[in-house]
């Protein structure tokens, strides 16, 4: 396992030794495999929830006939991971989505580790807990306030502190937690996020008399990011661009060699279907899509409630799966601000050694000053 000088992670009673969370990436991108290399290498291991129904992903488990395919294959996906490794296992949920609260349910019923919900405010995410679970929620955020709502709402409403927060920054790829004008304001960026997030979290912990760390997102690529990081006072980092081009990463090789391809000027803001602004590889599709090129579609998934059916040129979910499955010019891939930096693809392992290195070098750096 890699020396990270005892800064691992903790929520409650689950202890992780690396502080890194996989970040989750829907429609495929951070599947099973990749969790279980995560996990292994001791860092938490992410399913992202979102699609796993549209993968073509065959269900081997005996399906309930009130639960949709979606949920089905989760259920197979976590009972395969937690047979595959003893690491820690989490699932990220759009709250956007139109099955979210059934798809934490089935999370938790399933006796996933955490649960990560972001794109949204899970202001109900405690009503999926059963008794006996020992499932942790971790709601991801990009501001104090938001951290406050959700924490007054699940206190007064549940009796329930949340068990942690993602501070999700404006560098982070996919869909963004802040207006087009923030994206570029340098008083939304990470590194001064933290600070009032922490300030706020301090509060709830006073009341709570529980110790909630808080896990930082969005543009964190090396070691010495990780080390500034927690340097700021988190626990520690969410990083999900540098796992999509490992071996381990369950989307195509295509799909990976984009990342490797792309160049700093080809990263750009879009408008997604679903209503937020989301960070992506400015390609073909998406410029005809611009222009207005691709013609609207009748939906038969209605997966993200907020999606802007009858105005969007095209389907979302559709052009993230054909990119996931290697047609990327039928599809786009999200990215975060500095994927263009990727040039390799590594294992899992790997990129947890060489994140570890860099962490050291930085870390007796400053312990020399």
């Amino acid at each position: 396992m890699f020396n990270w000088y005892g800064k691992g992670l903790r929520f409650g009673d689950l202890r992780i030794p690396t502080p890194i969370v996989q970040g989750g990436m829907g429609i495929g991108v951070s599947g099973r495999k990749l969790a279980i290399a995560v996990a292994e290498s001791g860092g938490i291991g992410v399913i992202s929830a979102v699609g796993l129904g549209y993968m073509g992903i065959p269900c081997e488990i005996e399906e309930k006939k009130d639960e949709s395919s979606n949920i089905s294959i989760l259920r197979q996906e976590i009972r395969k991971a937690k047979l595959a490794t003893k690491g820690v296992l989490g699932v990220n949920i759009m709250v956007a989505i139109s099955e979210f609260a059934e798809t934490a349910r089935a999370a938790v019923e399933e006796g996933i580790d955490i649960i990560f919900a972001g794109a949204g405010l899970p202001l109900n995410l405690p009503a999926a807990l059963i008794e006996g679970s020992k499932t942790k929620l971790v709601p991801i955020v990009s501001s104090a306030r938001t951290a406050k709502l959700i924490a007054k709402r699940w206190m007064s409403h549940y009796q329930y502190v949340p068990d942690g927060f993602v501070v999700e920054g404006p560098m982070a790829g996919g869909h963004l937690g802040f207006s087009k004008e923030q994206i570029d304001d340098p008083s939304y960026r990470l590194e001064n996020l933290i600070p009032q997030v922490l300030e706020e979290v301090k509060r709830i912990e006073e009341d709570a008399k529980k110790e909630i760390p808080i896990i930082a997102a969005g543009g964190v690529y090396t070691g010495e990011d990780i080390y500034e990081m927690l340097n700021l006072g988190a626990s520690g980092v969410q990083m999900a661009t540098r796992f999509v081009v490992t071996e381990e990463c369950d989307a195509d090789l295509a799909f990976k060699q984009a990342y490797i391809d792309c160049k700093k000027e080809d990263i750009g803001i879009i408008e997604s279907p679903v209503g937020l602004p989301g960070r992506a590889i400015i390609n073909k599709f998406l410029l005809d899509a611009k222009k207005g090129l691709k013609s609207p579609i009748n939906c038969s998934r209605h997966c993200i409630k907020t999606c802007q059916e009858e105005k969007s040129p095209y389907c979302i979910s559709s052009a993230l799966i054909n990119a996931v499955h290697g047609k990327v010019e039928n599809g786009f891939a999200f990215i975060g601000a500095n994927g263009y930096r990727v040039d390799r693809i590594l294992t899992v392992a790997q990129l947890f050694e060489e994140l570890a290195e860099e962490f050291r070098v930085r870390y007796e750096q400053k312990a020399l000053k």
